[in-house]
């Protein structure tokens, strides 16, 4: 199984002969080294509506087929664009020829918001949680703590938990090192920081909040082999 990380919330799973993409938000992403036209993945997950994570999701899907997850109302608005979807909901899980995969809460919002000034409700944000080839990985999405992510520790085993950082839009680093020390992830990676100004954050100072020393910076474009 191979896991990177390719900026912002971008995170790509190899794993059962299958690649997994996270939230494709590429196109003006400043971060990301990847490219629209490159990526052919099988599956792309989603863990909530808005543009910095849905992002080249309809494209990508297009070009590659790929199969995408996300909460009901994601699945179908994207299905009447013509991408094949796999609906679920949070406290759900489905197994995959790929592994299993468990939306879990996250507190956040989960919207389009269109050029002509509408806001498209696109139902409940989420993490998620999959399993394959007996390693769990937490993507936690966009969201605040909350308390409830000691249930999600002690009910799965988590081998590398992504969490946001930024602040702002949702946890900074104090509350995220709290989130890990909730969850008891093996390894904690900091996402969804420094891609725009009101996000801006030093991750070695996450690194420093956590108590298990548990944490790594992931580059765009590195890797962790398991």
């Amino acid at each position: 199984m191979n896991i990177s990380y390719h900026g912002h919330s971008v995170v790509k799973v190899e794993t059962n002969g299958k690649v997994i993409l996270f939230d494709p938000f590429i196109n003006g992403n400043p971060l990301t080294d990847l490219k629209v036209e490159e990526e052919h993945p099988d599956v792309i997950i989603l863990t909530h509506g808005h543009g910095d994570h849905v992002g080249d999701t309809v494209e990508i899907a297009k070009q590659s087929g790929a199969l995408v997850i996300a909460n009901n109302e994601i699945a179908n608005y994207l299905s009447w664009q013509g991408v094949d979807t796999h609906a679920m909901h949070i406290g759900g899980a489905y197994d995959f020829d790929f592994g299993r995969v468990k939306l879990t809460p996250a507190f956040h919002g989960s919207a389009m918001i269109t050029e002509e000034k509408e806001i498209i409700y696109l139902g409940m944000p989420t993490g998620v949680l999959l399993t394959a080839e007996g390693k769990t990985i937490y993507h936690a999405g966009d969201t605040g703590l909350f308390s409830d992510m000691k249930l999600i520790g002690e009910r799965h085993p988590i081998d590398i938990a992504f969490l946001p950082i930024g602040d702002n839009f949702t946890m900074g680093p104090e509350d995220a090192a709290l989130a890990a020390e909730f969850l008891q992830a093996k390894i904690v990676v900091p996402i969804h920081y420094n891609t725009f100004p009101p996000i801006k954050q030093d991750p070695h100072r996450f690194l420093h909040l956590l108590k298990q020393g548990n944490g790594k910076i992931m580059k765009a474009g590195d890797v962790l082999t398991y």
